[in-house]
Order: structure tokens, then C-alpha cells, then sequence
């Protein structure tokens, strides 16, 4: 019979390390993923995107005229925040948003594209 602490390369230690492994590729990819979102890009008013939409970082600033869905008592209600394309968390200042992939929207934001989240 052999001595498993011996042999470095035993099948039991090769197991060991493999589940460790596998364990830590989800716990990895969620640093990495968390990492990358606090890293993305703001949306620029300028881009002709957020232009066409109206995206302002600061919802009071919106071009009611232009946009009169954000004009009037509703309408001050709607920010990124409340959106259903939204997806930052809760309290973040800034978040993903669906219509501006791979790019970060403010919170307190505002575009023509709002819309209200369900429930």
C-alpha cells in the first residue's frame, strides 16, 4: 500500500484541488464581472445616441419641449433610477442601462426611452 501524503500527485489531491478549482470559477467571474461594471464608461451627452434620445445625466435638465414625456407631474417622476431598462442597483449613482450597452447611465438621468419598471 502506498502513502497518499507521499505522492504529490496523488488521485485524491488531484480531486481536492479540481473541485477547488471549479468552486472558484463562479466566485472569480462575479469580482471580474463586478470589477468591469464599475469600470464602464459614462454615457456622453454628445454621443449622437443619447442625443437623439435625449439622455441627460441630470433628469431636471431634459429638453421638455422637445421631449414633453418628461414634462408636467408625471413626467418629474421619471427617472433612471425607475426605469424598467435600468439596471444598476438600487442605490448606485450609476448603472447599466439596456439601450446604452457596455456604458453606464446616472441614476438621477433621464431619456426619451423611459419606462416605467413593472410591479
Amino acid at each position: 500500500m502506498t502513502d497518499n501524503h507521499a505522492n504529490p500527485f496523488s488521485r485524491r489531491r488531484f480531486l481536492k484541488l479540481s473541485a477547488l478549482g471549479v468552486a472558484a470559477v463562479p466566485l472569480g467571474n462575479l469580482l471580474l464581472h463586478s470589477s468591469a461594471r464599475a469600470e464602464a464608461p459614462k454615457v456622453d451627452e454628445k454621443d449622437p445616441m443619447a442625443q437623439q434620445l435625449g439622455y441627460v445625466p441630470d433628469a431636471t435638465k431634459a429638453d421638455t419641449q422637445k421631449f414633453p414625456k418628461r414634462a408636467g407631474a408625471d413626467g418629474a417622476k421619471q427617472f433612471c433610477k425607475n426605469c424598467q431598462l435600468y439596471t444598476g442597483a438600487a442605490d448606485a449613482e450609476w448603472g447599466p442601462c439596456a439601450i446604452f450597452p457596455g456604458k453606464v447611465v446616472s441614476a438621477n438621468g433621464w431619456c426619451n426611452s423611459w419606462v416605467p419598471k413593472a410591479g
